[in-house]
């Protein structure tokens, strides 16, 4: 008799610890590692929803312990220009296939391709490793390229992508003045 008392409230404390446990879902699986577009839902440089663009977004920490989510390559470098006094710890990027993010640095990038880039005319893909990138070339084209190379050429490829995004957002402008005057 004596023991099933103590059984009663050893089993409701271990339903209480093991009940939780089941209901909440295993962080690997309910997309933890895309938690950085909960805290940062859109790019604070173009407005994109990172969740729609979660291939290309990118996480910068810096060494204050602040963070800025981008929505590609494009908006991150706008934002290492514009925090020049502050230091990187770390930029993430994500896997163009997997949508996990990796160290922007050791990823292996792809640059151009026929697929349209994010924020930009000539594309800027990251993958986990070559044998990734190697498939994407062989189907989309492209040159391989690391850190280094695709923050040069985001830098370099910045005038004409704000050109081509001004010149549609004039155009869109245009059109909404069209359409409301008819």
């Amino acid at each position: 008799m004596r023991s099933r008392k103590l059984l009663y409230p050893l089993a409701v404390l271990a339903a209480l610890i093991l009940i939780p446990m089941t209901l909440t879902p295993n962080p690997a699986l309910a997309g933890d590692a895309q938690k950085d577009i909960q805290a940062h839902k859109a790019c604070p440089y173009c407005g994109m929803d990172r969740a729609q663009w979660n291939f290309s977004r990118m996480l910068i920490v810096y060494n204050d312990g602040t963070e800025v989510g981008t929505c590609a390559l494009r908006c991150t470098a706008v934002d290492l220009v514009n925090n020049i006094d502050k230091f990187p710890e770390k930029i993430s990027v994500a896997d163009y296939n997997t949508k996990e993010l990796l160290d922007a640095e050791n990823a292996v990038w792809v640059i151009g391709g026929d697929q349209q880039g994010v924020m930009t005319k000539r594309a800027k893909w990251a993958f986990a490793d070559q044998v990734g990138a190697e498939a994407f070339i062989k189907e989309h084209g492209g040159d391989l390229a690391n850190f280094d190379q695709v923050i040069e050429a985001a830098y370099d490829d910045i005038h004409q992508d704000t050109k081509l995004i001004r010149d549609r957002r004039k155009a869109k402008r245009e059109k909404m003045k069209m359409e409301k005057t008819q």
